[in-house]
């Protein structure tokens, strides 16, 4: 599965308790969110885009051997927003399993002022969930074919924000 950065917090609640794994940081901040999030039924992957993500990663391909679902936010942990980093696509080369779009969206939120925008419901809301079609990487896909993979992904994500907006 894979959404954006700013979605974290809707997309906790709505998929807990599945047994999804995700990817934390190895630093302080990512040992008390691994914590948290173990709390709502997820497991974890420590590592990230800047350190231990080759780690993470390899321990997501034995995690979806074992038939365990996992999930990404493409542009974590620090951005740029919207732009989807290759591990997603990586993953979905190495193991043959389709990466999953979604985007969750509040009718009523409050929006941080941060570079993801991360989006807090507020109590009553109405969330609307849009999930794309799978995106297959073949697993002998070269570099191009990587890179327009994470593109349309990027543009899959687009147009399921604009759906689940439509939703609402």
């Amino acid at each position: 599965m894979a959404f954006w950065h700013g979605r974290i917090l809707p997309a906790t609640l709505y998929f807990r308790d599945r047994g999804i794994i995700v990817i934390t940081s190895e630093n302080f901040d990512g040992e008390w969110i691994a914590r948290i999030i173990e709390r709502f039924g997820y497991g974890t992957a420590r590592g990230s885009s800047s350190r231990g993500g080759l780690k993470a990663l390899l321990k997501l391909v034995r995690d979806m051997e074992a038939g365990r679902p996992t999930a990404f936010t493409l542009d974590g942990p620090r951005g740029p927003a919207r732009v989807a980093q290759p591990g997603a696509v990586w993953l979905a080369k190495a193991t043959g399993n389709p990466v999953l779009p979604f985007h969750i969206e509040s009718s009523s939120r409050w929006t941080a002022n941060s570079w993801d925008h991360t989006q807090v419901p507020r109590p009553f809301s109405t969330v609307a969930v849009a999930i794309g079609e799978p995106l297959y990487v073949p697993r002998e896909a070269a570099a191009e074919e990587l890179e327009a993979a994470r593109l349309e992904l990027e543009r899959r994500l687009a147009n399921l924000e604009r759906r689940s907006l439509d939703l609402l």
